[in-house]
């Protein structure tokens, strides 16, 4: 009997624990792509499994009826219901998981503390959040600052060459946003610059990129106008596998790349590695050719509660540019060029920009405890290279040429430039009847640039959490020019304090002069340091609660400047190395807002913020070691926010309005001069004091998903960006630190040979109520994103830019007087096009996708400056193919 009873027992059991199996493939709504690591669980018990690396799972199951819970880091989870049979095998199919843009902070693995995500505090702010899908499948071979041309009051001028888009949020150009890479600020020390150049494998990279308009969350000792751009890349991934894909477009565009994760073995540790090639004989204008490669290396470690990593990224490139044109010539040939020619059979620019800057940092994240966490980053670039210009007074062109009604110069003759040197022999002196000949030289920018930025955060109770950090950077930048190509002249001339003649040339291949440029007695033109010390201390305190939240948040910062003049000359002449002052400088900020929740989804918010921030390095000196006179003081910028956020499973709205007033600025715009009585070009620049702007908007940007396979996004902003009061000007030459008088205005033209006007190089303007040029004060976007097929989408995305005014050249204003207008360009729309497939070769996971750009070839003005217009690119398209292992 006691046998029997056993017996029973175990199949009882045997029963009880095998109802069943369930069976699916879990895959991205977004790529439809299969998602290998996803976590499938029965709820209320711990029964659960991963799928493989197709997606697919298999799940014993022990009851009739449930719930499982599928899940996956940056996803939506999703819950299904379950009745099965006994002993039968319950197939779910295809089972898609919906990517969670409020889950940002799950792929960021390390830097927790010091990326400053609008995630990590209640307190809403103005923020727009792409993810890495989109960056993919957006960016095939674009810009990067364009995967962020949908976003409210960002516009992206691409100004038709590799690398030299620029970029406007609010109305504010990039160098007063701040750009961070993994919370490493990668703005230009000296004069806050971004070179997206140095930047062009981002795109393959970046895990996401984070846009915060206006104040943002930054803790950081920055002060950015604009708002905060937040960089997220990839470390050190923890899953094994990798790509290898070949991307093709237009006007021979080539591109490999190959990428490799080891994922976290057993002991913690993990290795990423990618690296890549790309080429084209031009973007889209004549003589716009570029090349470069990317590479990107990271290590990771698991140590318990700490977490390291360390990265090297790097992306040296070479590009020929494009600089602006008369209307005219846009109008009848907008891919013209008049900076290339062929030399010795091959295309050269005169204007070509090349650089490498190897970027590292190590990252270290300490779990101290529950409440408390400790972020620190270490990190260090070197920059070396810079751009090529003609020096001399023997440029040749080739015969022009008529275009419509017009005549346009023809290319650089370089054949002819060499036979001229050739007679001329040493060139450099402009009193020579052969006139001082032609080069090419190249105005280098090399630098060394060290920081540590740290943050401690804690939670004193469940509502009450306090950040505190630091932020500290030691930089130095080399600036000199050097000949990059004599042309068959002997050597170079009159372009030294000492007067020696300069006979070597040096190289613009990227890699190369990483290690390679001219010392200091092959140096032309100029030759001088900067150094910049920067010491910032930040905290934050946040109270909040499920319906309310509040925050205050501070920064103190010192930034200390020096400069090195190694040209200078004593009275007598002699050549010596002048030494500034070190010069001290005192910044600050303060932050506060205010939220409220409803439990129905909507929220309310209203942020306050003042800057004193610092002169950037270049408007401190006045183009030598002696500070600028008058000096430049702090700028000061102040910000209100109030918005409104609504979200719900299938549809978020957002509503911003904005008014910053930034005060005190100072404003320098280079310029070119042509010294009449030799030919000489004349580097200066038209400097403005005391400019108030004042901009104020509003933001509206939504989404939308009526059924699970398509997806709705628009946005409109509408913004009122104008000067307020007058402002005293001036025009410096930077050969000798003087001011030009107006007196001397009939010595020089312009460099299309245009006589100046009087009184064009001093005075006072009047800029009130002027509108502020070269970003649309209005826009608008639509887009949609459906899919086809589980494998198949298409998208299409429509941009819509009005009030978009010119360039003010101050000198215009006060020529006109009373009678001065903005000048509005016309607005223009853009369509880009966009499509994905997936698909396998046997056992191999392939993706395509392709992208057209302007899809309907709209030609249009995007930009302009003081000497003339850009024409935004064409039609364009790229195509790539993915092979997924």
């Amino acid at each position: 009997m006691k046998n029997k009873l056993l017996v029973l027992m175990l199949l009882i059991t045997s029963f009880a624990f095998s109802q069943g199996k369930i069976t699916g493939t879990i895959t991205d709504a977004d790529a439809g792509t299969p998602l290998p690591g996803a976590n499938v669980m029965v709820a209320g018990t711990a029964n659960g499994t991963t799928t493989d690396f197709d997606g697919k799972f298999t799940l014993e199951i022990t009851e009739n009826t449930g719930k499982i819970i599928i899940s996956y880091v940056g996803f939506l989870k999703k819950e299904m219901n379950f009745t099965i049979a006994n002993g039968e095998t319950l197939d779910l199919g295809t089972i898609v998981l919906v990517s969670d843009d409020n889950a940002l902070e799950e792929i960021v693995i390390v830097g927790k503390g010091v990326i400053d995500l609008e995630e990590d505090r209640k307190t809403p702010i103005a923020v727009s959040t792409i993810k890495s899908q989109e960056i993919q499948q957006r960016s095939v071979g674009i810009e990067f600052p364009e995967v962020m041309e949908n976003v409210p009051s960002v516009y992206v001028s691409n100004q038709t060459g590799f690398g030299d888009s620029q970029m406007y949020v609010r109305g504010f150009g990039q160098s007063n946003t701040a750009f961070l890479l993994n919370g490493q600020p990668i703005n230009g020390m000296e004069d806050g610059n971004m070179y997206w150049s140095n930047w062009s494998g981002m795109t393959d990279i970046a895990n996401a990129v984070q846009v915060q308009r206006g104040l943002g969350s930054s803790k950081l000792a920055i002060s950015s106008v604009g708002g905060t751009v937040n960089i997220v890349s990839k470390t050190t991934d923890k899953k094994e596998g990798g790509f290898g894909r070949f991307m093709t477009g237009n006007d021979s565009f080539l591109k490999f790349t190959a990428a490799y994760n080891t994922g976290l073995n057993e002991n913690g540790w993990g290795f990423s590695v990618m690296l890549d090639h790309w080429q084209s004989h031009r973007y889209f204008s004549e003589g716009t050719f570029g090349a470069g490669q990317n590479y990107f290396f990271s290590v990771g470690k698991l140590m318990g509660d700490h977490n390291f990593n360390f990265l090297v990224f790097g992306a040296p490139q070479l590009h020929g540019q494009k600089w602006s044109q008369p209307i005219n010539v846009l109008e009848n040939y907008r891919k013209y060029n008049q900076h290339w020619g062929r030399d010795e059979g091959e295309i050269e620019s005169e204007r070509t920009n090349f650089y490498h800057k190897p970027v590292m940092n190590l990252n270290w994240d300490w779990n101290i405890s529950e409440r408390s966490n400790l972020s620190t980053v270490a990190y260090a670039s070197f920059g070396r290279g810079g751009g090529t210009g003609d020096r001399g007074n023997g440029r040749i062109r080739g015969e022009s040429y008529i275009v419509g009604n017009d005549t346009i110069n023809g290319q650089i003759d370089y054949a002819a430039i060499r036979e001229q040197n050739q007679q001329i022999g040493i060139g450099g002196d402009y009193d020579n009847p052969l006139g001082a000949g032609y080069i090419r030289r190249s105005s280098m920018n090399n630098h060394q640039w060290y920081g540590l930025i740290s943050n401690f955060e804690t939670n004193f109770t469940e509502e009450l959490n306090f950040n505190v950090g630091t932020d500290i950077r030691f930089y130095t930048g080399d600036h000199f020019r050097q000949v990059a190509d004599f042309y068959d002249l002997e050597g170079w001339s009159n372009d030294r304090p000492d007067g020696r003649v300069v006979t070597e040339s040096f190289d613009i291949n990227p890699w190369s002069t990483l290690f390679n440029s001219a010392d200091e007695s092959e140096r032309i033109n100029y030759d001088y340091s900067e150094d910049i010390n920067y010491q910032g201390i930040f905290t934050q305190l946040e109270y909040a609660t499920d319906s309310f939240s509040a925050f205050f948040q501070g920064a103190l910062s010192n930034q200390s400047y020096q400069r090195q003049d190694r040209f200078a000359t004593d009275e007598a002449g002699n050549q010596f190395t002048k030494e500034s002052d070190k010069e001290d400088r005192i910044g600050y900020n303060l932050k506060g807002g205010a939220a409220y929740f409803v439990e129905s989804g909507h929220k309310v918010y209203a942020n306050a913020g003042f800057y004193s921030r610092q002169p950037y390095l270049d408007n401190i000196f006045s183009g030598t070691a002696e500070l600028s006179d008058p000096e430049v003081d702090n700028e000061e910028i102040t910000g209100l926010e109030l918005g409104y956020k609504f979200s719900r499973e299938n549809i978020s709205l957002g509503i911003d309005l904005y008014r910053t007033q930034w005060a005190n600025r100072f404003v320098s715009n280079g310029i070119t001069l042509i010294e009449k009585s030799t030919g000489e070009e004349i580097d200066g620049a038209r400097e403005q004091t005391d400019v108030t702007q004042l901009h104020s908007g509003i933001e509206i940007n939504a989404a939308y998903r009526p059924i699970e396979k398509l997806e709705l996004g628009a946005f409109a902003s509408f913004g009122n960006w104008k000067f307020s009061g007058s402002t005293p000007f001036r025009t410096r030459d930077y050969r000798s630190n003087t001011t030009f008088t107006n007196d001397e205005t009939s010595l020089y033209t312009d460099r299309d040979g245009n006589d100046l006007e009087p009184n064009s190089f001093t005075g006072e303007v009047d800029l009130d109520g002027v509108k502020i040029g070269n970003a649309p004060q209005t826009s608008f976007g639509l887009n949609a994103m459906a899919k086809i097929t589980n494998k198949f989408k298409l998208g299409l995305y429509w941009n819509y830019y009005s009030n978009l005014y010119e360039f003010v050249d101050v000198v215009d204003v006060v020529q006109q007087g009373q009678d001065y207008e903005n000048v509005e360009l016309d607005p223009y729309s853009v369509f880009d096009f966009t499509t994905s497939y997936n698909f396998k070769i046997g056992e191999q996971n392939l993706i395509f996708r392709g992208n057209i750009y302007n899809l309907f070839d709209n030609q249009y003005v995007n930009q302009s400056d003081a000497f003339g217009y850009f024409y935004g690119t064409g039609l364009t398209w790229r195509a790539s193919l993915t092979y997924q292992f």
